[in-house]
């Protein structure tokens, strides 16, 4: 037994040894291998770490995952190799992620999938990507990166797709983009690009897209691309590019998409092009200078499915048979010279017939003759926009044309159509625009109008209709465009019209024979921009509610036989640019307060029996701007006017001297006693002033009881409160002595300040009035039942609640029956604009709100906005920069930055929250939602997204109806959205010199609104 026990000892020693021996063995074949394994893995793991430090937010908090306690290949987004653990892939797209790129990922060497797209990353590309030798992917696209295209990246030789769309990269595509003979996909669209394209481009012999599109590239296409023989999308459009289009480029087979629109290429098609492009679904060329003749071929372009857009170039003769396009959807002939004049013009149209899903048809501003044929109601149901206007067509409508029941937009203006509207036209229940201006159209205006509910734009101007306006015209609810000018109309204007309160663009009923007067409902149009009811027959008095139409910018009424004064109501259109009332019967003078209205920049009172003196100011110290020929009464104005001088009062009382002597002797002993009067009171005030100094006087401001607020609340019960506040509640009241529904502001006597915020708000609110700051009715300085003091305000009530409510409804528990959609946002960001430009600029003392934020905006019952809750407010004489009252002013997240430093008070502050303010009604987010933390805020998280990635920062509820998001990813309507989220972003700077004033502001609102979401051409 013993030999044995000494035996295994032995054995085992000896096999260690062997064991060791080998492993020496092995490590002299490969020396490095365990270690470079173990080095690699630290050295992904480091970079990972360092990539994590760059990123500022991460919303969604995907890289919570990225810890110590598991390995890296199991973070989020990260897919390693099973073999040697190293990191080749990176997937975090879509994740909203904000910070810069790190350089350290050069490092991870083994990486064939690098996907950081659709987040919020900026800064340049880092140069050290262009270590990483095995990526075949690389993809970028959608973020906010800056800077000139990495030339490193040319070294990444296995690249397949590099795809940095949707960023903000500069300079030119190098000329060593040839160095990647492998790559496949290469999209730079939407970008700042500039430059040429280089020719070693034709290296790239694996390219199939090609994509340079919203860039401002320039020079040639050069024919090298000529060599990519497997490329199947070129879409370079959008740029400043020139010359010969590459007619090599149509013999690639292999082409599904041609997209060259918005270039300034010239030249011809060949003929037989599209018999070299047989897969080629989509074709746009519009918006450049090609000419000649549509090629032959296109006849068999069977493959057409998507678009064909020749539109805006300068091609001629007949459209060839597209019978054979059967897939075809969008069809774009317009602004060209096609057509010969001739009735054979519109045969092509027949051929249309097959294309069973087209969807859109333009053929406006070409030389198209000829008559439609009844076949025009056989095209695809799914027709959406048909546009025919600007050509030479007659005869009259077809009534198969109501076969269209898809129709949105139907537009036929500027043509010979004779005969009546189509009684069919009354199946159109989709259509939105009615555009038929412009033509020899009579008859009555068909009833049928009032059911196309849809209806956004009704252009009838132009023709030979008579008869009555129909009311049901009233019933189309969404219309924005009314006109009907230009016809024989007759009878009064109705009613129904003034009901219409989406009816916010124009109203043109001139050059008829309407007559009546204009209606005192006509205030009801409180939103509408131009009313034009010029060369009519209209008689009686401007009405005083025109006053109300507080958006108006231009009113015309000439050519009636109107009478009366002009109104003192005017002077509430604060807006108002042009203004004619010629040519009519009004007399009296020409109100002073138009010289006020710094806006107006047109005056025609011409041919009345105005008299008295002209005013010098405003629009009239410019004689080229007024026209007052024709009342002989007038006198004064500027010397350009040439009006005789006014007589003065010397020279009437010039036969009464000995009176003026007797009046001098008594004015002198009445000055003496009224010097020795203020001589009195000075010193009794001068006494008393410390003891009233904390006493703010509200006079001049009616009062009510308390008894009358109590009785008018229910004793104030929880069923009639509102809202609460900084200093008090809200309730809803009935109050006799004001007839009508009112809100009572109790304030709380016991809050510190309540007492000063009493007295500001009154001495705020009792001199100023502006259709856009809520009204003060009357106020309560008395004791409650129980003998303590007691304070409250009363306004006018507001249906829609606070802006708040409608912003935050889900946080609030509040119940509103619609969500805002962009038209009530922007019409509620211009009523809160139009009260501060009062406050600020047209009050006879400067007024600084101080505490602007949604809760302090209401909405009536026509969703018109009203600033209230001037608690804080600031009676100044001062500008930005300059001093009011020194200490924190406002409410977090909305005051300005520099209040909390101890600055004073000023409009500039009344700017930030009001881009604050701008902000969150397009965010949907509030300043102080719990997201923004370490230093983040809502002005830095919406600049971080814009301009090129709005869709991760608009309010998801305003998409619903105005701002839908496209099959690209792209925002219709994104220009208006771009341009409100620029001046929130530029009013909520940190800076106040950076910030813009309300004169700027207003302005640049009011042309967003003119041309916010037309959608279709019109016609003022």
């Amino acid at each position: 037994m013993k030999p044995y026990i000494f035996l295994l000892p032995m054995s085992w020693y000896i096999y260690l040894h062997l064991i060791n021996l080998l492993t020496l063995t092995l490590m002299c074949f490969s020396p490095n291998r365990t270690l470079t394994m173990a080095l690699g893995n630290q050295t992904d793991h480091l970079a990972l770490l360092q990539f994590k430090q760059l990123i500022s937010s991460d919303p969604n908090g995907i890289l919570d995952s990225w810890n110590s306690s598991t390995h890296f290949c199991n973070w989020h987004g990260i897919i390693c190799s099973p073999k040697h653990q190293r990191v080749t892939k990176l997937k975090l797209q879509g994740y909203k992620l904000h910070g810069s790129i790190s350089p350290f990922l050069g490092n991870l060497s083994h990486m064939r999938f690098l996907n950081l797209g659709d987040n919020n990353f900026n800064g340049n590309i880092p140069q050290e990507l262009g270590r990483l030798s095995r990526l075949r992917y690389l993809l970028l696209l959608n973020n906010s990166l800056s800077g000139e295209f990495p030339i490193n990246l040319t070294k990444c030789s296995e690249l397949k797709r590099m795809m940095l769309v949707g960023n903000k990269l500069i300079g030119k595509i190098p000329s060593q983009i040839g160095y990647l003979q492998k790559l496949q996909h290469f999209r730079m669209d939407k970008n700042n690009l500039s430059g040429k394209i280089p020719p070693s481009i034709k290296n790239l012999a694996s390219l199939t897209i090609f994509m340079t599109s919203f860039n401002n590239l320039e020079g040639n296409i050069p024919q090298e691309i000529c060599s990519l023989t497997q490329l199947k999308i070129i879409a370079v459009h959008a740029n400043k590019l020139s010359g010969i289009f590459p007619s090599c480029l149509y013999n690639i087979s292999s082409l599904n998409v041609i997209s060259i629109a918005s270039n300034e290429f010239s030249g011809s098609l060949p003929p037989n092009m599209f018999h070299t492009l047989p897969n080629l679904q989509y074709f746009s060329i519009g918006g450049n200078n090609f000419s000649g003749h549509i090629p032959t071929s296109i006849a068999n372009a069977s493959t057409l499915t998507t678009l064909l857009d020749i539109d805006t170039n300068h091609f001629v003769g007949q459209v060839p048979n597209l019978g054979k396009l059967q897939s075809l959807r969008f069809l774009h002939l317009a602004y060209n010279n096609l057509g010969d004049n001739s009735k054979e013009d519109l045969e092509f149209l027949n051929s249309l017939t097959n294309c069973s899903k087209l969807r859109l048809l333009d053929l406006t501003t070409n030389n198209f003759e000829g008559s439609l044929q009844n076949s025009i109601g056989n095209l695809s149901t799914s027709l959406n926009r048909l546009s025919f206007g600007d050509n030479q067509i007659y005869g009259q409508i077809p009534t198969e044309l109501g076969n269209l029941t898809s129709l949105s937009l139907l537009s036929m203006e500027y043509n010979n159509f004779e005969g009546t509207i189509p009684t069919t036209f009354g199946k159109f229940q989709k259509i939105q625009a009615l555009i038929l201006y412009g033509n020899n159209l009579s008859g009555v205006i068909p009833s049928i109008i009032g059911n196309l509910s849809q209806l956004y734009a009704l252009g009838l101007d132009g023709n030979m209709f008579e008869g009555n306006i129909p009311p049901n015209i009233g019933n189309c609810q969404k219309l924005q465009y009314l006109t009907l000018s230009q016809n024989n109309l007759k009878g009064d204007i109705p009613l129904e019209i003034f009901n219409i309160s989406s009816l916010t663009n124009s109203l043109n009923l001139s050059h008829n024979s309407l007559s009546g007067s204009l209606p005192k409902e006509v205030g009801m149009l409180k939103n509408i921009e131009m009313i034009d009811v010029s060369e009519n027959n209209l008689s009686g008095d401007i009405p005083g509610t025109i006053g109300e139409c507080t958006s108006l910018e231009y009113l015309y009424m000439e050519g009636n036989s109107i009478r009366g004064t002009i109104p003192s109501s005017l002077t509430s259109l604060k807006g108002l640019q042009r203004l004619d009332l010629s040519r009519n019967q009004l007399s009296g003078p020409i109100p002073k307060f138009l010289q006020n209205i710094s806006f107006l920049e047109y005056f025609n009172v011409s041919f009345n029996m105005l008299e008295g003196e002209v005013p010098t100011d405003g629009v009239f110290g410019n004689a080229t701007q007024v026209a007052i020929i024709g009342n002989n009464k007038l006198c004064g104005g500027i010397s350009q006017l040439h009006l005789p001088p006014c007589l003065s009062k010397g020279r009437k009382h010039a036969k009464h001297r000995k009176f003026r002597l007797i009046a001098v002797i008594v004015s002198v002993v009445s000055f003496l006693l009224i010097l020795s009067f203020i001589i009195t009171m000075y010193w009794m005030r001068k006494i008393n002033l410390k003891r009233n100094v904390d006493s703010p006087t509200i006079d001049q401001l009616a009062k009510v009881s308390y008894q009358d607020l109590h009785r008018g609340t229910d004793g104030f019960a929880a069923r009639n409160l509102i809202g609460s506040g900084s200093f008090g509640s809200v309730y809803r009241a009935n109050l006799v002595s004001e007839d009508n529904v009112v809100a009572v502001k109790v304030l709380n006597l016991q809050k510190k300040g309540a007492h000063k915020s009493f007295f500001v708000e009154c001495n705020a609110l009792k001199n100023i009035r502006h259709r856009n700051l809520v009204k003060i009715l009357t106020c309560c300085s008395s004791t409650d039942y129980k003998g303590q003091e007691f304070k409250a305000l009363v306004f006018d009530y507001m249906k829609n609640g606070s802006l708040e409510q409608w912003l935050h409804p889900e946080i609030l528990n509040a119940e509103t029956p619609t969500s805002l959609d962009l038209s009530l946002r922007l019409n509620i960001i211009i009523d809160v604009a139009s009260a501060l430009h009062y406050l600020h600029e047209e009050c006879e003392q400067l007024v600084i709100h101080c505490d602007l934020k949604p809760s302090n905006v209401l909405l009536d019952e026509d969703m018109v906005a009203h600033v209230s809750d001037f608690g804080i407010s600031r009676l100044v004489s001062s500008i930005c920069g300059n001093s009011s009252t020194i200490g924190i002013k406002g409410s977090v997240g909305y005051a300005p930055p520099e209040y909390g430093m101890g600055s004073e008070v000023s409009t500039c502050g009344d700017m930030y929250s009001f881009g604050i303010l701008m902000l969150e009604m397009l965010t949907g987010r509030r300043p102080t939602d719990e997201v923004f933390k370490d230093g983040q805020n809502l002005h830095n998280f919406v600049a971080i997204s814009f301009p090129d990635n709005l869709e991760n920062i608009f309010y998801p509820h305003i998409v619903s109806r105005d701002a839908e998001v496209t099959e690209d990813g792209s925002i219709e309507n994104s220009e208006c959205l771009i341009s409100l989220f620029r001046i929130g972003l530029i009013c909520s700077m940190e800076s106040p010199k950076e910030r813009m004033n309300i004169v700027d502001v207003t302005r640049d609102l009011s042309m967003i609104k003119k041309t916010y979401l037309t959608g279709f051409r019109t016609h003022n």
